[in-house]
């Protein structure tokens, strides 16, 4: 599960991490309040304007129904933040990140000027938490060249970007903190803020049970205070059972229609953008039907694993979810029973094909294990437009058919 910026940010102050303070508004009315709240009413005409998407690259992205002006802006008086709100919030933002199709702002976060100093005081960062699955560790990742051209260094200058692994079950360590602070070339004051800032974030990633934090630009200022002007978080789902209050931040107008409602029928689903839609039982089988699809000449038009547990009702929602996508001409069951019987699921498929009504798509259904026999003989005898096959190359054969026939 992904967090918004300002999200992120008030879950990093539980742990002491110094964040760029802000307030989040929806609403021209509220950026103006949170304007005076940020900087007038603390003597300070400059704020900073933040769209609030799931997607990085917002200081470089342009908003497509006003191209002159970016996802992120400074601002300096009341009408230029009424300006700024009305153009970016309601509008489309469309960055590196988002593709062209972009993503829509319903929220703004009307941040504090931190670049109150000269540049040559003042110092941006890059860090990141993520697991290195190669190692099985998490990995602590940072760089000198932090800011908006981080993946330039990442791809000119890989050298400039450090790695620190800390061990499973373990804390990190006082010298690692240390030396992470002594490679981005800090020291007195700055060295230990820095030292404090890297532990606490830690101790934020592995206690909210986040999957990556990104820190970009971490900011120190002409003071010496190390800050987070932004944070990118992800959240591990598997473990959101554990954090009710994260669960409940879930904002899904930034996610597919289409991958929520599948996640209210416990389907795990992933939209592509081929023409042949896959219903499946397991991961593995799932990306093997994938491969199968491709050697028939298709384009898988998703990833859709209903689980072992497959019955009538899960099988009509996957039908109904794969159907809502205009490009699939050629719908591909194939189920394995081990846990489930596969009689249970052609009963289901059947059930559900009726309840759907008339289905104008070739669907291909391909039952193997318990009872697969019962299954083959119930679809064949069903007088739906169903296809059974027993063999992976019958059921590439059918979907190849398909396809050339639509």
């Amino acid at each position: 599960m992904n967090l918004h910026e300002y999200q992120a940010k008030e879950l990093l102050k539980r742990y002491n991490v110094p964040t760029q303070e802000g307030i989040a508004a929806q609403s021209v009315d509220e950026a103006l309040k949170a304007y005076d709240e940020v900087a007038t009413s603390k003597g300070n005409k400059f704020a900073v304007v933040k769209a609030q998407i799931h997607a990085g690259g917002r200081g470089k992205g342009t908003m497509r129904e006003v191209p002159s002006q970016h996802g992120v802006q400074v601002v300096k008086s009341a009408d230029q933040v009424r300006e700024v709100a009305s153009n970016i919030l309601g509008n489309t933002l469309v960055t590196i990140q988002t593709g062209t199709a972009g993503k829509k702002v319903n929220k703004i976060l009307v941040a504090q000027d931190m670049y109150y100093d000269g540049p040559s005081e003042r110092k941006e960062f890059y860090l990141s938490i993520l697991l290195d699955r190669a190692r099985k560790q998490n990995v602590i990742m940072y760089s000198t060249e932090g800011g908006m051209d981080i993946e330039e260094v990442a791809h000119n200058t890989p050298e400039k970007i450090f790695k620190e692994w800390v061990q499973p079950a373990m804390p990190l360590q006082g010298f690692q903190a240390r030396e992470i602070a002594f490679n981005l070339g800090l020291s007195g004051e700055a060295h230990k803020n820095m030292v404090k800032f890297i532990t606490n974030l830690y101790n934020a990633y592995t206690g909210l049970d986040c999957s990556m934090l990104e820190i970009n630009p971490l900011f120190k200022s002409s003071d010496d205070k190390i800050i987070a002007v932004d944070c990118k978080m992800n959240m591990d789902d598997n473990a959101l059972f554990r954090h009710k209050d994260i669960e409940a931040m879930r904002d899904k107008s930034e996610e597919d229609p289409t991958e929520v409602e599948a996640g209210e029928y416990n389907l795990n689903y992933v939209k592509l953008d081929g023409n042949v839609g896959c219903m499946v039982n397991g991961a593995g089988l799932a990306m093997a039907t994938m491969d199968m699809i491709k050697l028939a000449g298709g384009e898988p038009a998703n990833f859709l694993d209903v689980g072992g547990t497959a019955n009538a009702k899960t099988v009509e929602a996957g039908f109904r979810i794969i159907m809502k996508d205009p490009h699939v001409k050629a719908i591909l069951i194939n189920i394995f029973g081990g846990i489930v019987r596969c009689d249970r699921v052609a009963a289901g498929v059947i059930e559900a094909y009726k309840a759907l009504g008339n289905i104008d798509i070739p669907i291909i259904v391909r039952l193997q294990g318990t009872n697969a026999e019962v299954a083959k003989e119930l679809i064949d005898n069903s007088g739906l437009k169903v296809k059974s096959a027993v063999l992976l190359s019958e059921a590439a054969a059918a979907v190849q058919e398909a396809i050339a026939g639509k």
